[in-house]
């Protein structure tokens, strides 16, 4: 070890122009040289002598006791560690997310420990805090001097300059890899490249290991970003943390779905993750549940992770301190984005400009926001976001920044929305106007900007926007329906009834909930549904709107039809069809005649059903409605198929297939292809319809269309059986039932598929497996009300020599 010393020595010009040249080890010979005026040379030399000192050179803290889910990350750090390795500099570890308590420290000190235990370092590893984002953080000369003493240098035997105790640090760094070996710092929460530059040593055999929430990516280091844990090794590190305080806490292994659910609320950060687990800790009869309902339910999730000790709003707060005043206003503003990740177009709404691109560097930089989905889209972390949002209500200045952040973004919405309405209404002539140039690209913004329009719609309960906010969320409806997000528009036009009633605005409040009925039938929860449309119902009596009634009442009659409540959808139809003719809603009253259409077909009557359908499609096709005239054409071919004419239903249904399929209506023209086989099939023509059964059916998986899917695998196995193929059909009428049973508790599809099952177990021979089947259907059918079906059922178990017995006892199947 050695300390330095400073020499001077002055020599002096002739007044020649000119350079010097080294005479001697002391000695600059200017004699060759050529000066203008006086000039006087000075030459700093630093001598090292050995000095006593106590080295520390073990000075790493221990590791994290509940480290999980890092295998990869801790291969590619000790790859990089190994001195066997070329020399590569220091190494960055730094967090993708940029989130204090990322595990960043967690996964250097693992790195650390596993090193020295492989050998890797014999001279020791030494371990240096820069509180890089505390309110002082260490200077680079102090720095060095922890880590020269940490090398055994004796305080008094210090440099004072940081340029001097730099190469102090670097010649003892030298001597000790000639004679010890290698040996690895590790420098922790370093905030900018200036704090890590004096430390890096010269001699290629050692390493520094670095951990940083920003990008110092002037360093030269290898880069490793870290992101939060998956969701398995995030209950994995609450579980081992309770392990780690009481061995017999088995609360996160009781109760898997709740500790999944936690650790979502904690954003799979291992610091929230860790203040969770000593929650759960400090309260030892606390249920898993109890804590994720309180962490759920509280509108400041970033102050209530605090444990005492460690809370993610210090956290956090730490990298929003050393913003300037433009990034800090635009991650508050970027914060407020509604959907998970926010584009060009919504930021410049939020900003109410252009962002500006060198703040937008420094979030990234920060790790405070990160790329989305593409080049230009920016996303958060949840628990940054919440923390952005609470910065954003901090005073009163940050509150009406925001109310006028988000009033911006609305308007913008909402024009963009009501630009597209042309290109998704179905009217065959009419006005084409706004942004959009044709269907297409009106479909290709809406998909792109949907996260964020479903959330904004929020924005419809909040009194500082609720007259905008529910008007806005009323106008998706035709998008939403278009690409069939039903459950995207349940939650809308629940945030649309919440805004409505905040404004004592019953017509619209009414508007949400006939909307929010139709996307509950659609997710077959159809007592809700019929529940939703009688409230509307109500709301438009009250106010004697004869229109909104009828609408009302139409789709209340769709809602009871689903239910099988057909004389009631039955009256409900009729009403609504006087209704909107009194009122001159001559297109709802179209879709009123079509649904009377499928009512009666449905129920059997299939002449009466084709009056109404002609009907539907004249109606529709005067007023240009070429969506409804398609519709109501495909279910014109449904009742002729009744009628025993496959073969003129079979030109109705190609035709409409085609007709959607030009649309893009993937659930559409795969149910109308479902039409086209089931026409083939009556004709006999089995091979092809069975592969239109399956096109139908793969496009409805494809679109996670599960009800749709069921009904089509019952029917294509209705078809197999007639083709003389009863073992696939069995297999088909199996999944059919799993899934109505499994997913919708649909009790009447569950009756339908037994009795078809049934029919197919018997083609095998199967003659028990059939009786068993079809009792099991007769129960169903008579929880339904079904008894015509049920009465069915029973004859075939008598012709079989059974009995019906027990059949009512079925309950397992619901």
């Amino acid at each position: 070890m050695g300390t330095g010393t400073d020499r001077g020595e002055d020599g002096a010009g002739s007044g020649e122009e000119g350079f010097g040249t080294t005479a001697g080890a002391d000695l600059l010979d200017f004699r060759s040289g050529r000066f203008h005026g006086d000039v006087v040379a000075k030459k700093v030399e630093h001598h090292y002598h050995r000095a006593p000192g106590t080295p520390a050179l073990r000075s790493l803290p221990g590791p994290v006791r509940a480290f999980v889910g890092r295998d990869r990350e801790l291969r590619t750090l000790l790859t990089a560690l190994d001195p066997a390795e070329p020399a590569r500099g220091a190494v960055l570890v730094s967090s993708v997310t940029g989130l204090g308590g990322v595990g960043k420290t967690a996964l250097a000190l693992q790195a650390a420990h596993t090193a020295q235990r492989l050998g890797f370092f014999p001279a020791g590893v030494v371990f240096l805090d820069l509180h890089g984002y505390d309110d002082v953080p260490v200077a680079p000369e102090q720095a060095l001097e922890q880590l020269l003493l940490a090398l055994g240098v004796p305080r008094d035997h210090m440099p004072t300059s940081a340029d001097a105790r730099a190469g102090l640090y670097r010649s003892v760094l030298a001597e000790v890899g000639e004679t010890q070996g290698a040996l690895l710092v590790v420098v922790d929460n370093a905030s900018h490249p200036s704090q890590v530059r004096p430390l890096l040593p010269g001699h290629s055999c050692h390493r520094v290991l670095v951990t940083s929430r920003d990008v110092l990516s002037q360093l030269g280091t290898q880069l490793l970003r870290l992101g939060v844990l998956s969701p398995q090794h995030a209950v994995q590190a609450l579980e081992t943390a309770l392990a780690a305080a009481d061995p017999a806490d088995t609360r996160i292994a009781r109760d898997p779905h709740q500790a999944l659910r936690l650790s979502g609320l904690c954003g799979y950060l291992p610091l929230a993750l860790h203040i969770a687990a000593a929650l759960l800790v400090n309260d030892p009869g606390k249920p898993v549940e109890e804590l994720a309902d309180e962490l759920a339910g509280t509108a400041t999730r970033i102050d209530y992770l605090d444990d005492g000790e460690r809370a993610m709003r210090a956290a956090f707060d730490m990298s929003y301190r050393r913003l300037d005043d433009r990034p800090a206003r635009l991650f508050r503003l970027i914060a407020l984005a509604p959907g998970p990740e926010a584009g060009p177009e919504a930021l410049r709404a939020l900003v109410g400009s252009p962002p500006d691109p060198p703040s937008l560097d420094v979030l990234v930089r920060a790790h405070l926001i990160e790329t989305g989905s593409s080049r230009g889209r920016w996303r958060m972390h949840d628990l940054v976001r919440a923390y952005g949002v609470f910065r954003s209500r901090e005073d009163a200045v940050a509150l009406a920044e925001g109310h006028a952040a988000r009033a911006r973004l609305l308007s913008r919405y909402q024009r963009r929305v009501a630009d597209s309405h042309s290109f998704l209404r179905p009217l065959a002539e009419q006005p084409r106007g706004g942004e959009f140039t044709d269907r297409d690209e009106a479909l290709r913004w809406l998909d792109t900007e949907r996260e964020g329009l479903v959330g904004a719609s929020q924005w419809a309960a909040d009194p500082e926007h609720a007259e905008t906010g529910v008007r806005f969320a009323l106008s998706l409806c035709h998008y939403l329906a278009w690409r069939r997000h039903f459950d995207d528009a349940a939650e809308v036009y629940q945030h649309a009834v919440k805004g409505a009633r905040l404004l004592g605005d019953r017509l619209l409040e009414g508007m949400a909930h006939d909307n929010l009925g139709m996307a509950l039938r659609y997710l077959r929860r159809g007592d809700d549904s019929i529940a939703a449309h009688r409230r509307a119902l109500d709301l438009f009596r009250e106010l004697g709107t004869v229109r909104e009634q009828g609408t009302a009442r139409y789709n209340l009659g769709n809602a009871l039809m689903e239910e099988r409540r057909f004389d009631e959808a039955l009256e409900a139809f009729r009403e609504a069809d006087t209704l909107l003719r009194a009122s001159g809603a001559l297109r709802t009253a179209a879709m009123t005649q079509n649904g009377l259409g499928v009512l009666r077909f449905r129920t059997g009557h299939f002449d009466k059903a084709l009056t109404h359908l002609d009907a539907a499609r004249e109606a529709s096709r005067s007023l240009g409605d070429t969506i409804m005239e398609a519709v109501s054409t495909n279910n014109r071919g449904r009742a002729l198929r009744g009628l025993g004419r496959p073969d003129a239903a079979l030109d109705e249904h190609v035709r409409c297939m085609d007709f959607f399929q030009t649309l893009g209506q993937t659930e559409r023209a795969a149910s109308t292809r479902n039409d086209v086989a089931l026409a083939l099939s009556a004709l006999g023509r089995f091979p092809e319809a069975i592969a239109q059964h399956t096109q139908a059916l793969d496009a409805l998986r494809q679109q996670r269309e599960q009800y749709r899917e069921a009904v089509v695998l019952n029917d294509l196995g209705s078809t197999l059986r007639s083709a003389g193929r009863p073992q696939e059909a069995v297999a088909c009428h199996a999944q059919a039932l799993e899934t109505l049973r499994d997913v919708f508790f649909d009790a009447y599809g569950q009756a339908r598929s037994l009795d078809l099952y049934a029919a197919a177990v018997l083609a095998t021979g199967d003659t028990e497996e059939a009786v068993r089947a079809w009792r099991r259907s007769v129960g169903l059918y008579r929880r339904t009300g079904s008894e015509d079906a049920a009465l069915a059922a029973t004859r075939r178990i008598t012709a079989l020599g059974g009995t019906a017995e027990n059949s009512g006892a079925e309950t397992s199947d619901d």
